[in-house]
């Protein structure tokens, strides 16, 4: 952006020059001027013309017209009429029937005479057609409506309230002129519907009409499990008998990942009504986290629209009945001192319409706490600050959404739980615990946060957010090996001028070696202010200039090096999905890092789910099971640590006694893809002492397959950044506990990043630059025996997991002030590319 200046820069005034008789010109000529400008104009406008009339207008069959691009817009609404006067007839179940089509047709015209009320509707009008009728007698229906090119400007007004209100309209005069057996509508529902959803009830083509019962029975997506085809529009109306609900599992789904293409959408009706929608889905979801809906009544509609050209498997499905009263069974009085609650039919999605309660009621003098586990109640277009669709309700506040960690406490010895869902959208719901306690001593043992949880005294005031509401943080008196924070909080003294602002107002770092008008290095130096961005590497490891745009190819310590050798100055550049480098090589290698399984997100759990880490190897030695971890980095090689290998025993060097199980979650099923390890690679630097350069690799005999629970994990560049304090994931098989057994199914602890100066001290200067520390400093949490080899990922903003670590060592399990320690992958990243090519 410019600045304009209208001072001159003496600070004296603008000069202003006099024009001599010489200088001047006529206005003869001026006039000239003035006709040659306007004549160039209108020549430049007629080309312009010509060019867009050439281009844009002249070739009809041209892809570039604009005709091509504007195509009439067809506008479907959907839903049910409630028939008066009307019996119920299980023939008119039959579509191919005379029964359905003489009532259809009679609706139909019903609907069309209806729209002819509002002259705006008739004029698009197309077509009405019913699909289905149901106990009650609900008959089931869409209208389509077809808006020309030329009138596009005007779509906004064909709304769901005017087609609404047309029909209302219609039928409300209808009924004030009627005959006898004339048919009455006493209710009728309109909502805007995804035009490919719209099926005539005789198509032959993929429309099913399915009866269910109590035992299982099943179906599939066209192609199944070769891949379903493009433009797929299909329908499975399913029905039961009165006072059964339907339940519908879906033991494989993998689709799209996009469901604006491809998607499953399933109805509490039998017809493709938004308000009556249960679930939309779409991509891939392992068979520990399956979609599983129940309908709130005996009718149920499943639709499944691709649109993509790409082939995936699809989806079966196993559909059954359950009595109505078990599907919405919730509620009660609870008594007991501690107790479970959950939402109707939990884990599966609940039912629309349902509505709970439950008193819990404790002894006098003691309060309730809810402490949930796992709370999803997800529904689009709904804000969560006011949940005015599915909500539990605790204490007068509504919650909704989906929370990540959510404990509540009573006023009194009595406390009631609402949950309501309406008759649209599910989800999985709630699992919440409930104890009676001492409102006097609230966490026995324990320090209570305000948001109801209860911590670990020994993480109160150790400059860490453990409460989530900084509640353990606030009114501290500082010990006297921490630092008192301008902002009230205590960090370790061991933090203070560490270059990383742990306090969060940099209060840790005023008081260090430089002065207010200095620029830190990296490595400590001190240099003016003005260094920073420069366009010259005036510190010794190029900081500098670190994640400078002024700074174009300056290669420091922390610049991405391209393929092309340019470097970017950018933090993390590589797989952010921004090309930073000119040949692209930033984004080159970046089909990794992914996990293709949907999962939900379970508090409090530690258990992996299957395919959560897709990257995870457990490493067997000969019959003796598990005995340390790996990482897949390619379908050829996978990365682990040298003290695995390099032992006492020279058969652990022996790569025919090593197996390597990809994609396994549970060590006694063994449901992994089983790899023979062709040779083992050891860094020649590996010191068994200092368990420097702790890295190893391993080439597979044959490729690994990449699968929904088997997938590469990003190899980070050298310069990448992983900052202190972030979370990332340790994952293994190992020991639950110091000296315990190794673990049957695989595990998960999500651990922060401590910065290396802590690092340093807390171990006592054992690190070297090869390492990094990862855990807690209060301890509870870290990587153990049998873990050993083992990835630590942690997850960036592109939306890919990279590996910063690899297990190597520690002082016991999760002890106080001993942080497990991590080779550090950056700097072994170019070793691992020589001997890899990866």
């Amino acid at each position: 952006m410019y600045s304009a200046r209208y001072d001159s820069q003496n600070g004296h005034h603008e000069r202003i020059d006099f024009l001599t008789n010489k200088e001047k010109v006529s206005s003869k000529q001026r006039t000239c001027i003035v006709v040659g400008v306007l004549l160039a104009f209108l020549l430049l406008a007629a080309v312009a013309a010509f060019l867009i009339w050439f281009f844009v207008f002249k070739d009809p069959d041209s892809e570039s017209t604009l005709s091509k691009k504007l195509i009439p817009s067809t506008q479907v609404f959907s839903g049910h009429m409630k028939l008066v006067n009307v019996p119920y007839d299980q023939k008119l179940e039959d579509t191919d029937g005379q029964e359905f089509k003489e009532l259809s047709q009679k609706l139909e015209e019903m609907l069309g005479k209806s729209y002819q009320s509002d002259p705006f509707l008739t004029k698009y009008y197309s077509k009405s057609v019913v699909t289905a009728f149901s106990e009650g007698v609900i008959a089931y229906y869409w209208s389509m409506f077809t808006v020309p090119v030329s009138d596009l400007e005007i779509l906004p007004e064909l709304s769901e309230e005017r087609v609404l209100d047309a029909l209302e309209g219609g039928f409300k005069e209808r009924r004030s002129s009627t005959q006898a057996g004339d048919i009455q509508i006493s209710e009728v529902t309109a909502s805007l519907t995804d035009a490919r959803m719209a099926r005539s009830p005789t198509a032959e083509e993929c429309f099913h009409r399915l009866e269910a019962v109590e035992e299982a029975q099943k179906f599939q997506s066209p192609g199944f499990p070769s891949g379903y085809p493009a433009k797929s529009r299909c329908q499975w109306q399913i029905r039961a008998s009165e006072n059964n609900a339907i339940t519908v599992n879906f033991p494989f789904f993998y689709t799209e990942d996009d469901c604006t293409n491809d998607f499953v959408m399933i109805f509490d009706s039998l017809s493709p009504d938004d308000s009556q929608a249960i679930t939309k889905n779409c991509g891939q979801r392992p068979p520990s986290n399956r979609l599983q809906v129940v309908s709130s009544g005996n009718i149920m509609l499943i639709t499944f629209i691709t649109d993509t050209d790409i082939q995936r498997p699809g989806f079966e499905a196993e559909y059954s009945t359950i009595p109505q009263t078990d599907a919405k069974k919730c509620g009660g009085v609870l008594s007991n001192g501690k107790g479970t609650i959950t939402s109707p039919l939990h884990p599966s999605f609940y039912p629309p319409a349902v509505d709970c309660k439950w008193t819990i009621e404790v002894p006098k003098g003691k309060k309730v706490r809810v402490n949930f586990q796992m709370f999803r109640l997800k529904e689009p277009g709904v804000d969560i600050r006011f949940c005015h669709k599915d909500y539990v309700e605790i204490m007068g506040t509504k919650y909704c959404g989906e929370v990540s960690a959510l404990a509540l406490t009573s006023d009194t010895n009595i406390l009631e739980v609402h949950f309501h869902s309406d008759e649209s959208y599910t989800d999985k719901g709630f699992s919440a615990e409930y104890i009676a306690y001492d409102p006097a001593d609230p966490c026995p043992g324990m320090f209570a946060c305000n948001s109801g949880n209860c911590i670990k005294q020994s993480l109160k005031c150790d400059g860490w957010n453990d409460c989530g509401d900084m509640s353990d943080e606030r009114n501290c008196k500082c010990n006297e090996d921490q630092f008192a924070c301008g902002n009230g909080m205590c960090k370790p003294k061991l933090w203070v001028c560490d270059r990383v602002n742990d306090c969060g107002d940099w209060s840790d770092e005023k008081q260090c070696s430089c002065e207010p008008n200095e620029f830190r290095c990296g490595d400590g130096a001190c240099l003016p202010q003005d260094v920073a961005c420069n366009g010259k590497q005036d510190c010794d490891d190029g900081s500098d200039e670190a994640a400078c745009e002024t700074s174009p190819n300056m290669c420091t310590d922390f610049s991405f090096v391209c393929s092309n050798k340019d470097c970017v100055n950018k933090v993390n550049a590589e797989c952010d999905r921004v090309n930073d480098c000119s040949d692209n090589s930033d984004e080159a290698h970046c089909d990794c890092g992914t996990r293709p399984y949907k999962l939900n997100r379970i508090v409090g759990g530690q258990n992996a789910e299957l395919g959560e880490w897709p990257w995870q190897v457990s490493l067997h030695f000969k019959t003796y099971g598990h005995v340390c971890g790996a990482s897949v980095i390619s379908d050829r090689w996978i990365l682990s640590a040298s003290h695995c290998f390099i032992t006492n025993s020279v058969e652990n060097r022996v790569a025919s006694n090593w197996q390597a199980y990809s994609g396994m979650q549970d060590q006694f099923k063994a449901d992994g893809t089983l790899s023979k390890v062709k040779r083992i690679i050891t860094h020649p630097n590996y010191n068994d002492y200092t368990f420097d350069y702790d890295i190893a690799l391993l080439e597979l005999t044959e490729p690994l397959e990449f699968t929904n629970t088997i997938q590469p994990i990003c190899l980070p560049s050298s310069s990448h950044v992983f900052t202190a304090g972030v979370y990332c994931w340790v994952t293994g098989w190992g020991a639950l506990r110091e000296g315990g057994q190794k673990s049957q199914i695989l595990q998960k602890a999500s651990v922060k990043i401590i910065n290396d100066t802590v690092c340093n001290v807390v171990t006592e200067n054992q690190v070297t630059s090869r390492m990094l520390c990862s855990g807690f400093l209060a301890g509870g949490v870290d990587a153990c025996q049998g873990d050993s080899g083992g990835p630590l990922a942690c997850f960036e903003e592109s939306g890919k997991w990279f590996q910063a670590g690899i297990v190597s060592w520690g002082e016991g399990c999760a002890r106080r002030n001993k942080p497990g320690v991590y080779s550090r992958v950056t700097k072994l990243r170019d070793w691992i590319k020589e001997e890899t090519g990866v």
